[in-house]
């Protein structure tokens, strides 16, 4: 599994609402609960895109593998 660098996860804000995240180390997601999105973190990578959240009362689907894109 990719390693985020915690330093660039301070500085990233949601593109959404701008509010802060939180970083679910164990789901490889950056949360924002303004907007009740979730972003996927992909080989060590934030994936920013509102399209490509998960709202947050929605499960991960079944085929997608873990997010490090790593088994």
């Amino acid at each position: 599994m990719s390693k985020t660098d915690p330093r660039l996860l301070k500085l990233l804000v949601c593109p959404l609402t701008k509010s802060r995240l939180i970083y679910d180390e164990k789901n490889q997601e950056l949360i924002s609960e303004v907007a009740g999105l979730a972003y996927p973190i992909r080989k060590g990578i934030p994936i920013m895109l509102i399209d490509e959240a998960r709202p947050l009362g929605q499960k991960k689907k079944p085929d997608e593998k873990s997010s490090s894109g790593y088994e």
